[in-house]
């Protein structure tokens, strides 16, 4: 199985209802209605999407290899997700929905993978 990477990272997040890619701070992030749910740090080997801290802290406890959250981030509700970490697509998949789903407008969430 070849190692996910950041073009994964695109292709899957605009294939969701909505989103716009967009560069900020030197790199790609992705929108719906306006608002972030994934962008693809410097060396493109992670990414970052959105999470509820308590989730957040139970992520990083179970899976310390996978998730982590930089100092500048502790205090957002963001996680970091390191690509060759993930076990498949299907789990980019359903973490950058997951993601999408906290701030897409009601209604467009009805998405099936």
């Amino acid at each position: 199985m070849s190692v996910l990477d950041a073009d994964d990272v695109r292709r899957i997040a605009l294939s969701f209802p909505g989103t716009v890619e967009k560069q900020r701070w030197g790199h790609p992030t992705f929108d719906v209605a306006g608002r972030m749910f994934v962008t693809v740090p410097d060396d493109q080997t992670s990414f970052a999407v959105r999470c509820p801290r308590l989730e957040r802290d139970e992520l990083i406890a179970a899976e310390p290899e996978k998730f982590w959250v930089p100092k500048h981030e502790a205090g957002s509700n963001w996680v970091r997700a390191r690509l060759a970490a993930l076990e498949d697509a299907d789990e980019l998949y359903d973490i950058l929905l997951d993601s999408w789903q906290q701030v897409a407008p009601p209604g467009s969430a009805d998405v099936s993978g």
